[in-house]
Protein backbone atom coordinates (compact mmCIF):
# COMPACT_ATOMS: atom_id res chain seq x y z
CA UNK A 1 0.00 0.00 0.00
CA UNK A 2 1.45 3.39 -1.04
CA UNK A 3 0.56 6.89 0.08
CA UNK A 4 1.72 9.92 -1.96
CA UNK A 5 1.91 13.53 -0.72
CA UNK A 6 3.00 16.51 -2.75
CA UNK A 7 3.94 19.94 -1.56
CA UNK A 8 3.56 23.07 -3.56
CA UNK A 9 6.53 25.14 -2.48
CA UNK A 10 10.22 24.35 -2.44
CA UNK A 11 10.59 25.88 1.02
CA UNK A 12 7.96 23.56 2.44
CA UNK A 13 9.56 20.66 0.59
CA UNK A 14 12.91 21.31 2.25
CA UNK A 15 11.31 21.56 5.66
CA UNK A 16 9.39 18.33 5.05
CA UNK A 17 12.56 16.67 3.86
CA UNK A 18 14.30 17.56 7.10
CA UNK A 19 11.23 16.49 9.05
CA UNK A 20 10.95 13.10 7.32
CA UNK A 21 14.62 12.45 7.83
CA UNK A 22 14.21 13.07 11.54
CA UNK A 23 10.97 11.13 11.53
CA UNK A 24 12.67 8.23 9.77
CA UNK A 25 15.30 8.08 12.45
CA UNK A 26 12.86 8.24 15.28
CA UNK A 27 10.53 5.67 13.58
CA UNK A 28 13.39 3.27 13.22
CA UNK A 29 14.33 3.78 16.85
CA UNK A 30 10.67 3.25 17.88
CA UNK A 31 10.29 0.18 15.67
CA UNK A 32 13.35 -1.42 17.18
CA UNK A 33 12.09 -0.55 20.64
CA UNK A 34 8.75 -2.28 19.78
CA UNK A 35 10.44 -5.56 18.66
CA UNK A 36 10.62 -4.85 14.91
CA UNK A 37 13.61 -6.15 12.97
CA UNK A 38 15.14 -4.33 10.01
CA UNK A 39 16.91 -5.66 6.86
CA UNK A 40 18.04 -4.45 3.46
CA UNK A 41 17.15 -5.74 -0.02
CA UNK A 42 19.60 -6.35 -2.86
CA UNK A 43 18.88 -2.80 -4.06
CA UNK A 44 20.07 -1.46 -0.73
CA UNK A 45 16.72 -0.36 0.56
CA UNK A 46 15.70 -1.40 4.01
CA UNK A 47 12.42 -3.08 4.94
CA UNK A 48 10.98 -3.75 8.34
CA UNK A 49 10.21 -7.30 9.36
CA UNK A 50 7.18 -7.93 11.48
CA UNK A 51 8.00 -9.51 14.78
CA UNK A 52 4.39 -9.66 15.95
CA UNK A 53 4.25 -6.09 17.27
CA UNK A 54 2.28 -3.24 15.69
CA UNK A 55 4.48 -0.96 13.57
CA UNK A 56 3.90 1.77 11.02
CA UNK A 57 6.45 0.72 8.45
CA UNK A 58 9.21 2.54 6.57
CA UNK A 59 9.12 6.03 5.24
CA UNK A 60 11.11 7.25 2.21
CA UNK A 61 11.10 10.49 0.19
CA UNK A 62 12.41 11.85 -3.05
CA UNK A 63 12.37 15.07 -5.14
CA UNK A 64 10.37 14.90 -8.39
CA UNK A 65 11.73 16.28 -11.72
CA UNK A 66 9.36 19.22 -11.48
CA UNK A 67 11.00 20.28 -8.21
CA UNK A 68 8.19 19.09 -6.04
CA UNK A 69 8.54 16.58 -3.23
CA UNK A 70 7.13 13.08 -3.23
CA UNK A 71 7.07 11.16 0.01
CA UNK A 72 6.24 7.42 -0.08
CA UNK A 73 5.39 5.46 3.06
CA UNK A 74 5.18 1.65 2.90
CA UNK A 75 3.11 0.23 5.69
CA UNK A 76 3.21 -3.50 6.61
CA UNK A 77 0.14 -5.71 6.49
CA UNK A 78 -1.32 -6.76 9.78
CA UNK A 79 -2.21 -10.35 10.71
CA UNK A 80 -5.83 -10.04 9.69
CA UNK A 81 -4.70 -9.51 6.07
CA UNK A 82 -5.63 -5.89 6.19
CA UNK A 83 -3.82 -2.63 6.12
CA UNK A 84 -2.99 -1.02 9.39
CA UNK A 85 -5.05 1.71 10.80
CA UNK A 86 -4.05 4.86 8.91
CA UNK A 87 -5.10 7.03 11.79
CA UNK A 88 -2.84 5.14 14.16
CA UNK A 89 0.15 5.95 11.95
CA UNK A 90 -1.07 9.47 11.68
CA UNK A 91 -1.10 9.68 15.48
CA UNK A 92 2.46 8.46 15.52
CA UNK A 93 3.41 11.03 12.89
CA UNK A 94 1.63 13.66 14.94
CA UNK A 95 3.66 12.59 17.95
CA UNK A 96 6.91 13.01 16.09
CA UNK A 97 5.72 16.29 14.63
CA UNK A 98 5.05 17.42 18.16
CA UNK A 99 8.47 16.19 19.23
CA UNK A 100 9.94 18.05 16.27
CA UNK A 101 8.16 21.23 17.30
CA UNK A 102 9.61 20.89 20.77
CA UNK A 103 13.07 20.46 19.23
CA UNK A 104 12.43 23.53 17.11
CA UNK A 105 11.40 25.42 20.21
CA UNK A 106 14.49 24.26 22.01
CA UNK A 107 16.59 25.30 19.01
CA UNK A 108 14.91 28.72 19.03
CA UNK A 109 15.57 29.06 22.73
CA UNK A 110 19.15 28.01 22.17
CA UNK A 111 19.42 30.60 19.39
CA UNK A 112 18.02 33.25 21.67
CA UNK A 113 20.43 32.16 24.39
CA UNK A 114 23.29 32.26 21.90
CA UNK A 115 22.16 35.73 20.81
CA UNK A 116 22.05 36.86 24.42
CA UNK A 117 25.48 35.37 25.05
CA UNK A 118 26.82 37.03 21.91
CA UNK A 119 25.33 40.34 23.04
CA UNK A 120 26.86 39.89 26.48
CA UNK A 121 30.16 38.99 24.83
CA UNK A 122 29.95 42.19 22.79
CA UNK A 123 29.22 44.11 25.98
CA UNK A 124 32.21 42.52 27.70
CA UNK A 125 34.39 43.36 24.73
CA UNK A 126 33.10 46.90 24.87
CA UNK A 127 33.86 47.08 28.60
CA UNK A 128 37.34 45.67 27.97
CA UNK A 129 37.88 48.31 25.29
CA UNK A 130 36.69 51.02 27.68
CA UNK A 131 39.03 49.68 30.39
CA UNK A 132 41.91 49.61 27.92
CA UNK A 133 41.17 53.20 26.96
CA UNK A 134 40.94 54.17 30.63
CA UNK A 135 44.24 52.37 31.31
CA UNK A 136 45.88 54.18 28.39
CA UNK A 137 44.49 57.45 29.70
CA UNK A 138 45.74 56.63 33.21
CA UNK A 139 49.17 55.73 31.84
CA UNK A 140 49.14 58.95 29.90
CA UNK A 141 48.20 60.86 33.07
CA UNK A 142 50.92 59.01 35.00
CA UNK A 143 53.40 59.90 32.31
CA UNK A 144 52.22 63.48 32.49
CA UNK A 145 52.55 63.46 36.29
CA UNK A 146 56.05 62.00 36.04
CA UNK A 147 56.95 64.69 33.51
CA UNK A 148 55.53 67.34 35.81
CA UNK A 149 57.50 65.90 38.74
CA UNK A 150 60.67 66.03 36.63
CA UNK A 151 59.84 69.59 35.60
CA UNK A 152 59.24 70.53 39.23
CA UNK A 153 62.54 68.93 40.26
CA UNK A 154 64.31 70.89 37.55
CA UNK A 155 62.58 74.09 38.66
CA UNK A 156 63.55 73.31 42.26
CA UNK A 157 67.17 72.82 41.27
CA UNK A 158 67.11 76.06 39.31
CA UNK A 159 65.47 77.83 42.25
CA UNK A 160 68.09 76.41 44.62
CA UNK A 161 70.84 77.62 42.32
CA UNK A 162 69.25 81.06 42.11
CA UNK A 163 68.81 81.09 45.88
CA UNK A 164 72.48 80.19 46.32
CA UNK A 165 73.46 82.96 43.89
CA UNK A 166 71.18 85.37 45.74
CA UNK A 167 72.70 84.37 49.09
CA UNK A 168 76.19 84.85 47.63
CA UNK A 169 75.27 88.26 46.26
CA UNK A 170 73.68 89.20 49.57
CA UNK A 171 76.80 88.09 51.43
CA UNK A 172 78.97 90.10 49.03
CA UNK A 173 76.73 93.14 49.53
CA UNK A 174 76.91 92.77 53.31
CA UNK A 175 80.69 92.43 53.06
CA UNK A 176 80.90 95.55 50.93
CA UNK A 177 78.66 97.46 53.33
CA UNK A 178 80.82 96.29 56.22
CA UNK A 179 83.96 97.34 54.35
CA UNK A 180 82.47 100.74 53.58
CA UNK A 181 81.59 101.13 57.25
CA UNK A 182 85.16 100.22 58.20
CA UNK A 183 86.55 102.71 55.71
CA UNK A 184 84.20 105.40 57.00
CA UNK A 185 85.19 104.70 60.59
CA UNK A 186 88.83 104.53 59.61
CA UNK A 187 88.66 107.85 57.74
CA UNK A 188 86.95 109.45 60.75
CA UNK A 189 89.80 108.40 63.02
CA UNK A 190 92.51 109.19 60.45
CA UNK A 191 91.61 112.53 58.82
CA UNK A 192 93.96 113.93 56.20
CA UNK A 193 96.05 110.77 55.66
CA UNK A 194 97.09 109.46 52.26
CA UNK A 195 95.33 106.42 50.85
CA UNK A 196 97.24 103.39 49.54
CA UNK A 197 96.93 104.52 45.90
CA UNK A 198 98.48 107.89 46.77
CA UNK A 199 101.19 106.15 48.78
CA UNK A 200 102.02 103.87 45.85
CA UNK A 201 102.32 106.89 43.54
CA UNK A 202 104.83 108.40 45.98
CA UNK A 203 106.78 105.13 46.10
CA UNK A 204 107.24 104.78 42.33
CA UNK A 205 110.82 104.34 41.33
CA UNK A 206 111.85 102.50 44.51
CA UNK A 207 113.15 98.94 44.04
CA UNK A 208 111.52 97.85 47.34
CA UNK A 209 108.67 99.74 49.00
CA UNK A 210 109.52 100.99 52.46
CA UNK A 211 106.91 101.66 55.13
CA UNK A 212 105.91 105.33 55.11
CA UNK A 213 105.45 106.99 58.48
CA UNK A 214 104.67 110.61 57.59
CA UNK A 215 101.67 112.20 55.89
CA UNK A 216 100.19 108.75 55.20
CA UNK A 217 97.53 106.47 56.61
CA UNK A 218 98.85 103.98 59.20
CA UNK A 219 99.88 100.78 57.45
CA UNK A 220 100.78 98.89 60.64
CA UNK A 221 101.21 99.44 64.36
CA UNK A 222 104.73 100.86 63.79
CA UNK A 223 103.27 103.71 61.71
CA UNK A 224 100.71 104.33 64.46
CA UNK A 225 103.61 104.43 66.91
CA UNK A 226 105.40 107.00 64.73
CA UNK A 227 102.24 109.13 64.60
CA UNK A 228 102.64 109.64 68.35
CA UNK A 229 100.29 106.97 69.75
CA UNK A 230 102.23 104.90 72.27
CA UNK A 231 99.44 103.03 74.09
CA UNK A 232 98.67 99.36 73.38
CA UNK A 233 95.18 98.66 72.00
CA UNK A 234 93.06 98.00 68.93
CA UNK A 235 93.55 100.34 65.96
CA UNK A 236 92.59 100.55 62.30
CA UNK A 237 95.33 100.37 59.71
CA UNK A 238 95.42 100.48 55.91
CA UNK A 239 98.14 98.17 54.55
CA UNK A 240 99.63 99.57 51.35
CA UNK A 241 99.07 96.22 49.61
CA UNK A 242 95.27 96.16 49.62
CA UNK A 243 92.34 98.53 49.75
CA UNK A 244 90.44 97.83 52.94
CA UNK A 245 91.15 98.99 56.50
CA UNK A 246 91.98 96.34 59.05
CA UNK A 247 91.50 96.27 62.80
CA UNK A 248 94.64 95.10 64.59
CA UNK A 249 95.91 94.74 68.14
CA UNK A 250 99.02 96.85 68.70
CA UNK A 251 101.64 96.09 71.36
CA UNK A 252 103.41 99.33 72.31
CA UNK A 253 105.35 98.17 75.39
CA UNK A 254 107.43 95.12 74.46
CA UNK A 255 110.96 95.95 73.34
CA UNK A 256 110.14 99.54 72.35
CA UNK A 257 106.63 98.83 70.92
CA UNK A 258 105.36 99.15 67.35
CA UNK A 259 104.39 95.46 67.18
CA UNK A 260 101.36 94.25 65.17
CA UNK A 261 100.03 91.07 66.79
CA UNK A 262 99.12 88.37 64.25
CA UNK A 263 98.28 85.53 66.70
CA UNK A 264 97.41 85.15 70.37
CA UNK A 265 96.60 82.15 72.62
CA UNK A 266 95.81 82.74 76.28
CA UNK A 267 92.84 80.73 77.62
CA UNK A 268 91.60 78.21 75.02
CA UNK A 269 88.38 80.16 74.40
CA UNK A 270 88.77 79.97 70.60
CA UNK A 271 88.96 76.72 68.60
CA UNK A 272 91.94 76.79 66.22
CA UNK A 273 90.94 73.60 64.37
CA UNK A 274 89.71 75.62 61.39
CA UNK A 275 89.42 75.43 57.59
CA UNK A 276 91.70 76.86 54.95
CA UNK A 277 89.32 79.77 54.25
CA UNK A 278 89.07 80.64 57.93
CA UNK A 279 92.85 80.71 58.31
CA UNK A 280 93.03 82.78 55.13
CA UNK A 281 90.51 85.41 56.28
CA UNK A 282 91.25 85.31 60.00
CA UNK A 283 89.08 84.36 62.99
CA UNK A 284 88.61 85.00 66.69
CA UNK A 285 88.49 88.30 68.60
CA UNK A 286 91.38 90.82 68.63
CA UNK A 287 90.54 91.49 72.28
CA UNK A 288 91.02 87.78 73.11
CA UNK A 289 92.33 84.84 71.11
CA UNK A 290 92.64 85.20 67.34
CA UNK A 291 94.49 84.54 64.09
CA UNK A 292 94.85 87.72 62.00
CA UNK A 293 94.54 85.83 58.71
CA UNK A 294 97.11 84.67 56.18
CA UNK A 295 95.84 87.11 53.54
CA UNK A 296 96.29 90.04 55.96
CA UNK A 297 99.71 88.83 57.11
CA UNK A 298 100.75 88.58 53.46
CA UNK A 299 99.48 92.11 52.77
CA UNK A 300 101.49 93.51 55.66
CA UNK A 301 104.75 91.63 55.08
CA UNK A 302 104.61 92.48 51.35
CA UNK A 303 104.84 96.24 52.01
CA UNK A 304 108.33 96.07 53.51
CA UNK A 305 110.86 93.99 55.44
CA UNK A 306 109.47 92.60 58.69
CA UNK A 307 110.71 90.74 61.74
CA UNK A 308 108.85 88.28 63.97
CA UNK A 309 108.79 87.92 67.73
CA UNK A 310 107.14 85.02 69.58
CA UNK A 311 106.47 85.42 73.32
CA UNK A 312 105.62 82.24 75.25
CA UNK A 313 104.60 81.29 78.79
CA UNK A 314 104.27 77.85 80.38
CA UNK A 315 102.01 76.66 83.20
CA UNK A 316 104.70 77.53 85.75
CA UNK A 317 104.51 81.19 84.63
CA UNK A 318 107.96 80.99 83.06
CA UNK A 319 108.45 83.36 80.07
CA UNK A 320 110.63 82.93 77.00
CA UNK A 321 110.76 84.49 73.56
CA UNK A 322 112.09 83.74 70.09
CA UNK A 323 113.07 86.52 67.65
CA UNK A 324 113.48 86.16 63.88
CA UNK A 325 115.10 88.96 61.90
CA UNK A 326 113.39 87.90 58.65
CA UNK A 327 109.71 87.02 58.36
CA UNK A 328 107.21 87.02 55.48
CA UNK A 329 104.69 84.74 53.78
CA UNK A 330 103.79 84.44 50.11
CA UNK A 331 100.31 84.79 48.61
CA UNK A 332 97.55 82.17 48.44
CA UNK A 333 98.62 80.98 45.00
CA UNK A 334 101.86 79.81 46.64
CA UNK A 335 100.01 78.42 49.70
CA UNK A 336 101.34 81.20 51.97
CA UNK A 337 104.82 79.68 51.91
CA UNK A 338 106.89 80.73 54.96
CA UNK A 339 110.16 82.69 54.92
CA UNK A 340 111.73 82.98 58.38
CA UNK A 341 115.39 83.33 59.38
CA UNK A 342 117.85 85.08 61.73
CA UNK A 343 117.00 83.45 65.08
CA UNK A 344 117.83 84.85 68.51
CA UNK A 345 116.09 84.86 71.89
CA UNK A 346 115.80 83.16 75.26
CA UNK A 347 114.12 80.04 73.90
CA UNK A 348 115.81 77.53 71.62
CA UNK A 349 114.72 77.57 67.99
CA UNK A 350 111.88 75.16 67.21
CA UNK A 351 110.55 77.09 64.22
CA UNK A 352 112.88 78.40 61.52
CA UNK A 353 115.32 75.50 61.22
CA UNK A 354 112.50 72.98 60.60
CA UNK A 355 109.53 74.94 59.14
CA UNK A 356 111.23 77.53 56.90
CA UNK A 357 110.04 77.51 53.25
CA UNK A 358 107.13 75.19 54.06
CA UNK A 359 103.61 75.79 52.73
CA UNK A 360 100.73 76.50 55.07
CA UNK A 361 98.19 73.68 55.48
CA UNK A 362 94.96 73.06 57.38
CA UNK A 363 93.00 69.90 58.33
CA UNK A 364 90.76 70.27 55.26
CA UNK A 365 93.62 70.83 52.78
CA UNK A 366 94.59 67.15 52.59
CA UNK A 367 97.76 67.35 54.71
CA UNK A 368 97.93 64.39 57.09
CA UNK A 369 100.02 66.34 59.62
CA UNK A 370 97.40 69.10 59.75
CA UNK A 371 94.68 66.49 60.26
CA UNK A 372 96.57 64.79 63.09
CA UNK A 373 97.67 68.08 64.69
CA UNK A 374 94.19 69.68 64.50
CA UNK A 375 95.42 73.13 63.49
CA UNK A 376 96.76 75.32 60.70
CA UNK A 377 100.56 75.71 60.44
CA UNK A 378 103.59 75.46 58.17
CA UNK A 379 103.87 71.71 58.73
CA UNK A 380 106.83 69.63 57.59
CA UNK A 381 106.89 66.03 58.92
CA UNK A 382 105.07 66.99 61.06
CA UNK A 383 106.31 69.74 63.46
CA UNK A 384 108.74 70.96 66.10
CA UNK A 385 106.42 73.89 66.83
CA UNK A 386 102.61 73.88 66.60
CA UNK A 387 101.43 77.18 68.09
CA UNK A 388 97.91 76.84 66.56
CA UNK A 389 97.33 73.39 68.07
CA UNK A 390 94.81 72.18 70.66
CA UNK A 391 94.84 74.14 73.95
CA UNK A 392 95.38 71.68 76.83
CA UNK A 393 94.88 73.22 80.25
CA UNK A 394 97.57 72.14 82.69
CA UNK A 395 100.13 71.60 79.95
CA UNK A 396 100.82 67.86 79.80
CA UNK A 397 98.66 65.53 77.72
CA UNK A 398 98.97 61.94 76.50
CA UNK A 399 97.90 60.03 73.39
CA UNK A 400 96.48 57.08 75.34
CA UNK A 401 94.21 59.10 77.59
CA UNK A 402 93.15 61.58 74.90
CA UNK A 403 92.63 58.92 72.17
CA UNK A 404 94.60 61.00 69.64
CA UNK A 405 96.72 59.82 66.70
CA UNK A 406 99.70 61.99 67.58
CA UNK A 407 100.79 65.14 69.44
CA UNK A 408 98.50 68.09 68.71
CA UNK A 409 98.96 70.60 71.56
CA UNK A 410 100.32 74.16 71.57
CA UNK A 411 103.86 72.82 71.28
CA UNK A 412 107.34 74.36 71.28
CA UNK A 413 109.42 71.19 71.35
CA UNK A 414 112.64 72.58 72.87
CA UNK A 415 110.77 74.07 75.85
CA UNK A 416 110.47 70.63 77.54
CA UNK A 417 112.09 68.48 74.83
CA UNK A 418 108.74 66.80 74.24
CA UNK A 419 105.75 67.03 71.89
CA UNK A 420 103.34 66.37 74.77
CA UNK A 421 103.56 69.66 76.65
CA UNK A 422 101.09 72.41 75.66
CA UNK A 423 101.99 76.06 76.47
CA UNK A 424 99.76 78.36 78.45
CA UNK A 425 100.20 81.58 76.46
CA UNK A 426 101.62 82.45 73.04
CA UNK A 427 101.79 85.77 71.17
CA UNK A 428 103.15 86.18 67.62
CA UNK A 429 103.82 89.77 66.50
CA UNK A 430 105.60 91.54 63.65
CA UNK A 431 107.06 95.00 62.97
CA UNK A 432 109.25 96.57 60.27
CA UNK A 433 112.91 95.55 60.40
CA UNK A 434 113.89 99.23 60.19
CA UNK A 435 111.79 100.20 63.21
CA UNK A 436 113.52 102.54 65.66
CA UNK A 437 111.65 103.40 68.88
CA UNK A 438 111.57 106.98 70.18
CA UNK A 439 112.60 106.99 73.81
CA UNK A 440 111.64 109.92 76.03
CA UNK A 441 114.59 111.82 77.55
Amino acid sequence: MKLSLCFLSTKMALKSLIFMAVLHGYSLQKSLAAGESYHKDDDGEGHPVNTGLIQCGEYTNQILPNGKCKIVATLPQVDEQRCPDMFRCTDEISYWLHENEERKQQILELRELISELQEELRNHRHRIKVLELQNEEKNSRNSTVEQRVQDLEQLYNEASTLQHIQATLLYDMQTQIHNISLMTEWARHNPGCLFPAEMRSQQEGHHRAEVQHTRSCPTDCASIYYSGIRRSGVYSIMPSVGRMPLEVLCEMDTEGGGWTIIQRRQDGSVNFNRTWNEYRDGFGDVNGEFWLGNANIHRMTSQGDYSLRIDMEDWSNKHKHAFYQVFSIEDEVNYYRLHVDGFSGTAEDSFAWYHNKRSFSTPDSGNICAEISHGGWWYHQCFFSNLNGVYYKGGRYYMKNRKILGPDGVVWYTWKDTDYYSLKKVTMMIRPRTFRPHFSP
